[in-house]
């Protein structure tokens, strides 16, 4: 029911078919009574022939309120005014008439600016409703286009209600105007076809084109309690985890079940091996079995009646009186949290499936014997939902933490989890024909491996310059306290200490040798801490400055962490950002052609790729995918170098990077080690490739000192000519795209251990001044970027 601004029909109110049905009932009722009641009816109607022939403006049914109650006190019985939600409606308005004494009620707890509307009513749908209505009535269809329709309406507590609407149509017609368009069958035809074609049925059935006569009775039924469960399962279903928002609607849903507007909802989980209660998600959500904690032990936190009534028998607990249940059992920790949070009463009810408890739905209210054994019983409508979505989320958690486990424990990658498939099928066969079943290897013949790492330059000095610091502070504090112990009461263990002290600054701010660390923590633990207690103790003065010591050292290593720690939570989160930019552009590359990566964190980020017709036999392997691979992992590389140094725009430790991608163009074989779950090289000629992988870094250019490794740039190396030709057309190509420089170096690599031959283009990283890069950016040099983050 709608005001209509634009509709096919041009609504009147009419009782010309409800007096033609009385007419036709005083012609065939055999009782006098109601044949003289229907006749003094309709001669009273016969005074008002407006009312026959139809009245358009709304506002003028007011005036005949009184003679519409007598037309249709008919259909609407006395003896169910109290009980029926019934009403005559003007069709298709908000213009309600004659309602029952229970409509009146409902809406006037509803409040005076509230007004009905229909529920989700899409105004286009409304429009092709009136068309369907000419098609019916007029033209004598049987056109189905019945749904559903509901009002919510709040009652006096400000709990939402809803009703379903019934309406009567039986007393209303249609006429068409002269702007009406004559419908053939071939027009209804294409109407049907298009449904959904709001501008075709506004064609053929122009705004008020037509007119409807009648009234329509209007029957409300209510239906909060089956329309809250059909609301309870759709959240449920689109629920992932129990969050505030829909926290919320389990609230607002459970308070139109109970009629209780200060219902609260809480969800505890249930611990079945160390049989306690446990928050959700983490701690997101209310648990008011918990109140502020994350866990508890269920029978320390229970009365043993609640513990057998919900955990043992797996039944609803109710307390109706919480105070008088605190009374009884005044030690126990669910009543203390209960009063803590100003509940009065609740509804504790299990989510089991079986015998297996999976965790407890709680009702709570603020108001003394709202919730009680008796309305508990509504959860049994609701409960099978709960109990089949609990079992679905812990299904879907365990799904996520093997393959959590997968992701971050093993390196089974999904390009190459198909033959692992295979082979665990056969291994499942074995068993179930009661055959011997091991897990045979899996090996991978002939693919191309690429390899690459980003690595932070200097981190062994930067990490001794934290350390140096570190121990510095913890030394100079040392020798504050010492020195106010000798100004207070001078002893000569104080001076001895104090000298050894000193000895030790000097020696560490000199130099940091691999033994310093643990020859301070000797010192430290030895002498310094055992006299640092005697002084606590004896000198009361000292004692602010000896806790100052002591929460500033590490508890469990007994020195301070702080400049490691800094450097460490750094190399951390850059190593994070690393990982997770390299994984989200190695979604990309898998489009290029599905290939083995695993990738893993030093200080820096190392990455290995196997790519060959073996490991995809579903599609057909072409060297060109490799090259473009091998483009793709340059272009990342100069990526990655901008991405690294972003990353620090405005940290207080500023760290360098330098970058090396290995060329290995000879196929070789990798077979998955079950020990160590990683695939490694095969055979002792490929192993060449793995001693080449762990010694390359460290390599010097020929007949220098000078490391190949060099921040600002990337090094290639390469055995073979062709390597380098194939190299240097991916360099000019970054180089047009601003992603290179023109500092191109051609270089040879003196021999280190087990690898001789080797040599390397070395090329220099263009910087973007922003993220992400774009090819029309400004690039600028190394030293520019380091101005730009200074």
């Amino acid at each position: 029911m709608e005001d209509l601004q634009e509709f096919p029909l041009q609504v009147q109110l009419s009782f010309a078919k409800v007096l033609e049905e009385f007419k036709k009932r005083m012609k065939q009722s055999q009782n006098e009574v109601a044949r003289e009641y229907l006749k003094s009816v309709l001669n009273y109607a016969e005074s008002y022939p407006e009312l026959i022939e139809g009245i358009e403006d709304p506002d003028k049914i007011d005036e005949y309120q009184d003679i519409l109650g007598t037309l249709l006190d008919n259909l609407f019985p006395a003896a169910l005014t109290k009980n029926e939600i019934k009403a005559a409606t003007m069709p298709f308005m908000n213009k309600i008439f004659n309602p029952t004494k229970r409509f009146s009620a409902i809406m006037n707890d509803a409040g005076e600016d509230f007004s009905l509307s229909i529920r989700n009513l899409d105004p286009e749908y409304f429009y092709i409703i009136g068309c369907v209505i000419i098609l019916n009535s007029y033209y004598n269809y049987e056109i189905d286009f019945k749904r559903p329709l509901f009002y919510e309406i709040p009652d006096k507590n400000g709990v939402m209600r809803t009703y379903r609407a019934s309406m009567n149509a039986d007393f209303t017609f249609c006429e068409p105007t002269e702007n009406s368009i004559e419908i053939t069958p071939e027009i209804v035809d294409k109407l049907i076809e298009n449904g959904d074609d709001f501008d075709m049925w506004k064609e053929y059935f122009p705004p008020k084109s037509w007119i409807l006569k009648g009234l329509t009775i209007l029957n409300l039924t209510d239906v909060t309690v089956d329309d809250s469960i059909s609301d309870l399962k759709s959240t449920l279903l689109s629920q992932k985890n129990i969050k505030t928002d829909a926290e919320k609607q389990f609230q607002s849903i459970f308070s139109s079940i109970f009629n209780i507007p200060d219902l609260q909802v809480g969800f505890t989980e249930f611990n079945q091996e160390d049989d306690c209660f446990t928050r959700m998600n983490g701690g997101v959500g209310s648990s008011f079995i918990l109140n502020d904690k994350m866990r508890t032990d269920c029978r320390q936190s229970m009365c043993e009646c609640s513990y057998d009534t919900l955990i043992k028998d797996k039944k609803y607990f109710t307390i109706a009186d919480v105070d008088e249940y605190a009374h009884k059992h005044s030690s126990n920790m669910l009543a203390k949290n209960l009063q803590a949070q100003g509940i009065k009463s609740c509804i504790l009810a299990p989510v089991a499936r079986g015998n297996e408890l999976m965790a407890v739905l709680e009702l709570v209210s603020t108001k003394k014997n709202a919730l009680h054994s008796l309305n508990a019983t509504k959860l049994d409508d609701v409960m099978p939902y709960i109990v089949s979505t609990v079992e679905r989320k812990k299904f879907e958690l365990e799904n996520r933490i093997k393959a959590v486990i997968q992701s971050e424990c093993t390196s089974i990658h999904p390009s190459v989890l198909w033959i692992f498939e295979e082979e665990a099928k056969r291994f499942i066969a074995n068993q179930n024909q009661g055959k011997f079943a091991a897990f045979k290897d899996i090996a991978f013949e002939d693919v191309y491996p690429l390899y690459g790492q980003i690595d932070i330059v200097g981190s062994s000095d930067e990490r001794n310059k934290a350390i140096q610091q570190d121990i510095l502070i913890q030394l100079k504090m040392v020798h504050t306290i010492l020195e106010l112990a000798i100004e207070t009461a001078p002893m000569p263990i104080y001076e001895q200490v104090k000298f050894r002290i000193e000895e030790f600054t000097e020696q560490i701010t000199e130099r940091l040798n691999a033994n310093s660390e643990s020859e301070v923590f000797a010192l430290l633990q030895d002498e310094v801490n055992p006299l640092l207690s005697h002084l606590n103790t004896k000198i009361p003065e000292l004692k602010k400055a000896i806790d100052n010591y002591k929460t500033s050292i590490n508890k469990d290593t007994g020195l301070i962490y702080e400049n490691r720690k800094n450097y460490d939570d750094t190399v951390q989160l850059i190593n994070q950002n690393l990982a997770t930019f390299l994984d989200r552009k190695q979604q990309e590359a898998q489009q290029i052609f599905p290939h083995y990566f695993e990738r893993y964190k030093t200080d820096g980020v190392d990455h290995n790729i196997y790519i060959g017709a073996s490991m995809t036999p579903s599609d057909k392997f072409n060297k060109v995918y490799l090259y473009n691979l091998r483009l793709w992992q340059l272009c990342t590389m100069c990526e990655m170098e901008n991405h690294f140094y972003h990353k620090q725009e405005g940290a207080e430790l500023q760290l360098d990077a330098a970058s090396l991608i290995l060329v290995f163009s000879t196929t070789l074989s990798i077979r998955y080690r079950m020990d160590e779950k990683k695939f490694d090289v095969d055979g002792t000629y490929n192993a060449r490739y793995e001693i080449i992988k762990k010694r390359i870094d460290k390599a010097l250019v020929k007949g220098t000192e000078e490391r190949i490794t060099q921040k600002g740039k990337i090094a290639i190396i390469y055995s073979q000519d062709a390597d380098a030709e194939e190299y240097t057309r991916y360099i000019n190509y970054l180089q047009r795209k601003e992603y290179l420089g023109t500092e191109v170096e051609y270089l040879e690599l003196e021999d280190v251990q087990g690898v001789v031959g080797l040599k390397a283009i070395r090329v220099n990283v263009l910087y973007t001044s922003k993220l992400p890069r774009q090819n029309d950016e400004e690039t600028i040099t190394y030293e520019d970027l380091m101005e730009i983050l200074d």
